[in-house]
């Protein structure tokens, strides 16, 4: 067949054009930064994590009103790992692999962790994991800006055990049946067994995700707390099971003047779903409240509000991690000039940037960060009001002292050391090795 020189030219064209669209959408996109969004909108977790997704969402748009970083605007990719743990996998392997993101802020239980951390790991991505965990862990692509056991449950026992929290003698360590309860009620076990507690002065119980009918168990703590000991309850029940765990106390007539619940996963956002007047006095620790009277807590509020367009959406301690990690994220990529994985990881360590509680929070070479704790009494609109804080900041501990296998062990992603589970004892990277 024979072509017309102009049907050549017009040929050529055609194709030089289409090149030069698809060139000019590969600069289009590498002219965005991407940033992960792993948090369940879906199943029994999203009560707590659909939040999260919300202030990320917020942050990225503050930003790129700022100017982005590093000359480029930012790219919020959301997925919905559902509160299905394997599949928090999947879907990490999706943002990192395919979508190309630069970092990843996401998870809320352990199990969702534990689930994406060979992830993080195999193709050397990052991920700021923003709720409080059990401990026992320190990787080199997670950074932390939860609390750890020290920086949260410990203090609140030592609450509860002194005479302003109750001088508390027996003790229920209640929790959701995965990795982060069990963990800590075993460290916390450890702990209250340290300080004198007995055995038999010790209730330890465990319920599956989304359980819903708590009578028995309810009767089983009141009947716990009849033995003429002040009793109180831990709880590091998550999810929407706190619901109907809370709304069986009332039902119970269990108030805080009798057993008090210190909870560990129940923050405003939990408590917006929630008749509270049964739970006036119960507690909560964290490292940050709604109420806190802070100037750039009151800002940070009302920048909160107007993006939802909702005045009554609350704020939470685990939205002020990812504000926290957000912020150290981009001043390390300031700092590093690139988004280059191995360069922000070594970057971010160090960093320091203001928290929401009027002091400042700080990167270490554990990969966690600073924090205050504060313990507080859950009000009838909601809110939870301080009753009791730190004088400062804490530094996590990253391995539990009280645990034999743990005490001898130090992480510190430093060069030369670059370890997160360095033996003081034998001087090996490794553990007990």
């Amino acid at each position: 067949m024979l072509f017309s020189r102009r049907s050549m030219l017009r040929a050529t064209s055609a194709l030089a054009g289409g090149a030069f669209a698809l060139t000019s959408f590969a600069a289009l996109a590498a002219d965005t930064i991407k940033v992960g969004v792993l948090h369940s909108l879906s199943g029994t977790m999203a009560i707590s994590e659909t939040t999260l997704k919300d202030v990320m969402l917020m942050l990225i748009e503050d930003q790129n009103k700022k100017g982005g970083v590093l000359g480029k605007k930012l790219e919020a990719v959301v997925v919905d790992p559902a509160s299905n743990w394997p599949l928090f996998a999947e879907k990490a392997r999706d943002l990192v692999a395919k979508e190309k993101v630069a970092a990843v802020f996401g998870c809320w239980t352990s199990s969702s962790r534990k689930s994406v951390l060979p992830v993080f790991e195999e193709l050397n991505s990052i991920l700021f994991y923003p709720v409080q965990y059990e401990g026992e862990e320190s990787q080199r692509n997670v950074f932390y800006t939860g609390a750890a056991p020290n920086q949260q449950a410990i203090p609140a026992v030592d609450y509860l055990m002194s005479a302003e929290g109750g001088s508390v003698k027996r003790w229920v360590l209640a929790g959701t049946d995965y990795v982060y309860p069990r963990t800590t009620n075993k460290i916390l076990e450890a702990y209250l067994k340290s300080k004198g507690v007995k055995a038999e002065d010790i209730m330890i119980n465990y319920t599956p995700f989304g359980h819903s009918d708590w009578q028995t168990i309810v009767t089983d703590i009141k009947k716990f707390g009849s033995a003429g000991k002040k009793t109180a309850v831990v709880s590091t029940i998550n999810g929407d099971a706190n619901v109907p765990f809370y709304k069986e106390l009332g039902n119970a007539g269990l108030k805080a003047t009798d057993i008090p619940v210190v909870a560990f996963s129940v923050g405003e956002e939990e408590l917006a779903g929630l008749d509270t007047k049964p739970l006036v006095g119960h507690l909560a620790a964290w490292n940050y409240f709604q109420s806190i009277d802070d100037a750039s807590n009151k800002e940070f509020i009302e920048k909160w509000k107007a993006f939802t367009k909702n005045p009554k959406r609350v704020t939470n301690d685990p939205m002020e991690a990812h504000v926290i990690g957000f912020n150290m994220w981009i001043k390390a990529l300031e700092k590093a000039g690139t988004t280059d994985t191995d360069a922000v990881i070594d970057a971010l360590v160090g960093i320091s940037v203001p928290n929401l509680t009027g002091g400042y929070s700080a990167m270490m070479p554990n990969h966690h960060i600073t924090k205050p704790v504060l313990i507080g009494e859950i009000q009838a609109d909601g809110q939870i009001n301080t009753v009791w804080q730190t004088s400062g900041t804490v530094v996590a501990q990253e391995w539990s002292p009280y645990l034999e296998g743990s005490k001898d062990l130090i992480a510190d992603w430093r060069k030369p050391l670059s370890c997160g589970n360095f033996n003081v004892k034998t001087g090996k990277c490794g553990g007990k090795s």
